[in-house]
């Protein structure tokens, strides 16, 4: 018989406030509902009150671990409508700073990965070698997250040439690791036999659901906007687009282990081209009009929209995350497999759902049907008062027997 198990919005497995509801017939998942809109903080509106310079540390919040990404992703639009190219040297910087987010993502999400099939141990060494990436981010930009290093036209803080051996020596530092991590997740019996086969999203389901990031280039749909859409230092650079075909969990493990090198590289070749110069060309005024920045985040192609009225501020600024279109994936991954497994695909694409929520909804038509805050807060003493009352009554009744 058919049952449903709810999963969220608040589970140990989530980081952030998500619902899942798995339609199982036993064992076997046969249906995933998906609920999202726990987190909405109503960035986009907010960045309608900012100046087109106070939105990139605005937005950088959408997400801690995208907090390059999505500022990046702003700042092409702007620059693209106001015609404006960046100084080489803040080419670079960008490149230097994008690939170390990218770096410390994918980190993260290999060890949360192997905390969730029990394999501690690649839980700690990874997150041991987090240390080095968050180390480069702090030396390179001031802070460990939220690097309030990008604006419109380049970059506010240079990579001092102190920095540079620095930098170089942590890279080499933690490349060995890279590779030696790939070869533990390569050729470890365990986790193919854990891994492989296990929510597999096929070639064609994630074109027909416009999947992105790892999880589409794990389905063998090797799109990446800096191959595709070439902004900034990357068409200047040797790289290359990392994709694998199977579609399952250990294809999107290892397109992230794959692409850690693709990012070391990069670093490795800005370090070099960096030639000093200008960090910034100044934008005097953004113009009438309305423009796109596309940028390819940890999880995927980050789109950004601003529209202008000509003033200092911009009057529509929409966000669309990678995850968004990532998470209804599970509803073809997770069919057919075990309910064990159900956390574990839900996971696999690295969902970020503070990306996904940014909107504030308003309905000032609300049914009679639809509760308020404080109707829900009553409910909810009510409910709790009388569970009490009986707790209480049943250990009355239970110490009179004894």
């Amino acid at each position: 018989m058919a049952k449903v198990i709810p999963t969220g919005p608040f589970h140990p497995i989530l980081e952030e406030p998500e619902f899942f509801k798995f339609h199982v017939d036993g064992e076997t998942i046969t249906k995933i509902d998906i609920r999202i809109g726990y987190s909405h903080r109503g960035i986009e509106l907010l960045s309608e009150d900012k100046t087109w310079d106070q939105v990139p540390f605005l937005v950088e919040r959408i997400c801690g671990i995208c907090s390059y990404s999505h500022p990046y992703g702003y700042c092409l639009a702007v620059e693209r409508l106001a015609n404006c190219e960046i100084p080489d040297r803040a080419k670079y910087i960008r490149a230097i700073v994008a690939e170390l987010e990218r770096l410390h993502s994918h980190l993260l999400w290999m060890g949360l990965a192997g905390h969730f099939i029990g394999y501690n141990t690649v839980f700690m060494w990874v997150w041991k070698w987090r240390e080095l990436v968050l180390d480069a981010l702090e030396l390179t930009t001031g802070n460990r997250n939220h690097y309030a290093n990008i604006k419109p036209g380049g970059v506010r803080r240079d990579i001092e040439d102190y920095m540079i051996p620095k930098l170089e020596k942590w890279i080499d530092e933690l490349e060995p690791k890279c590779e030696m991590l790939i070869k533990v997740v390569m050729d470890d019996p365990v986790l193919h036999a854990r891994l492989k086969g296990v929510g597999v999203l096929t070639k064609q389901e994630a074109i027909d659901y416009c999947a992105l990031g790892p999880t589409a280039r794990a389905s063998g749909v090797a799109i990446d906007a800096r191959a595709d859409h070439p902004f900034d230092a990357y068409p200047l650079l040797d790289w290359k687009v990392i994709s694998l075909p199977d579609g399952d969990v250990f294809a999107k493990a290892a397109v992230r282990l794959l692409e850690n090198l693709e990012s070391i590289k990069i670093i490795r070749q800005a370090i070099k081209k960096l030639k000093p110069g200008p960090i910034v060309n100044e934008i005097k005024e953004v113009p009438v009009g309305e423009a796109i920045g596309l940028y390819e985040a940890p999880r995927g192609e980050t789109f950004h929209y601003i529209r202008s009225d000509g003033s200092n501020m911009p009057i529509r600024h929409k966000v669309r995350a990678p995850s968004y279109m990532n998470i209804l994936t599970n509803e073809l991954s997770c069919v057919g497999a075990d309910l064990a497994d159900g956390g574990l695909i839900t996971a696999a694409h690295d969902p970020c759902y503070s990306c996904t929520e940014r909107l504030s909804a308003v309905n000032d038509s609300i049914p009679e049907n639809v509760l308020n805050s404080k109707e829900i807060a009553r409910l909810s003493r009510e409910k709790t008062k009388s569970i009490a009352e009986k707790f209480q009554l049943e250990s009355n009744v239970t110490t009179d027997k004894k």
